[in-house]
């Protein structure tokens, strides 16, 4: 297992095409990026507080974070350049996901709403049919759709292209799903409360696979076999569960590692962020 010091407080990361790494210290308010040359991290440093959490990479290569205490969502282009969109006090921006139009999609966790900003920097906000709900996470579907969970209500949501929201109740007792990521077999979804990874399949059947008392699955990411790799935040370990749901589990060598953010690189290495300080490649 090969790990990478970075800032105390690594929380989200994700690749661009060409294998640079981008990363958020939530704990220090910073961005992180790797060139895929490798060599030391670059960091931006943003407003004391901000808390960058969740963070994707546009086609243009582009870095789009959300800020969750500072009511933003920010982008660092490929040039360098950072600018920042501010939100409506309170909204607490934390999933977000781009699209094929490179278009940033992003949950408001504290206003049930989901909000857009569009290639031309228009900001659009679609309203969640669930009050209270706590919008987490948010991917996109092969098919174009974002999906996103509600943490909060027990549910998933999906919402169109054009804007439309529907709610999917899970029927799973205690369920509190974060993480979320679609792939060709399905969505994926990590149940934090339930200990469980969840999947909807195409006819929106849901199953959910059992993981060990106290893993707390936090994140996941959909590989390209129909299966997905997850993080036990809990558990202190990176998880996998295959097609057929059999589970597999990577132990983290150092202890309490708080394992968060979880993506596949382009060359199919599967990496974490922890918020120890280390962005971790999982042998597989």
């Amino acid at each position: 297992m090969e790990a990478i010091a970075v800032a105390k407080g690594a929380y989200g990361i994700a690749f661009a095409a060409d294998g640079t790494t981008w990363f958020t210290v939530a704990e220090g308010g910073r961005v992180g990026r790797i060139g895929p040359e490798g060599g030391e991290p670059a960091y931006w440093d943003l407003d004391e507080g901000s808390q960058p959490t969740v963070i994707a990479v546009a086609p243009d290569g582009a870095a789009w974070f959300t800020e969750y205490k500072a009511d933003r969502i920010g982008r660092i282009g490929a040039d360098g350049q950072l600018s920042e969109v501010p939100l409506a006090e309170g909204a607490g921006p934390y999933g977000i996901a781009v699209d094929r139009a490179g278009a940033a999609w992003f949950t408001e966790s504290a206003a049930d709403h989901i909000g857009r900003i569009g290639p031309d920097g228009a900001l659009t906000r679609f309203a969640i049919p669930h009050q209270g709900g706590f919008p987490s996470a948010i991917a996109l579907a092969p098919g174009g759709d974002l999906w996103f969970t509600l943490n909060a209500a027990a549910s998933v949501g999906r919402v169109g292209e054009d804007g439309a929201v529907t709610v999917i109740p899970l029927a799973l007792q205690g369920a509190a799903p974060v993480g979320i990521a679609a792939g060709a077999s399905g969505v994926w979804f990590a149940d934090i409360m339930g200990d469980r990874v969840g999947h909807i399949d195409a006819d929106g059947t849901v199953t959910a696979v059992a993981l060990r008392e106290g893993a707390k699955p936090h994140a996941v990411v959909a590989d390209a076999d129909g299966g997905c790799w997850f993080t036990e935040w809990g558990g202190n370990r990176i998880g996998h569960v295959d097609a057929e749901g059999n589970v597999t589990g990577h132990d983290l060598p150092v202890e309490a590692s708080e394992p968060h953010g979880i993506a596949i690189a382009p060359d199919g290495a599967v990496w974490s962020a922890l918020e120890i300080g280390e962005l971790v490649r999982i042998e597989h």
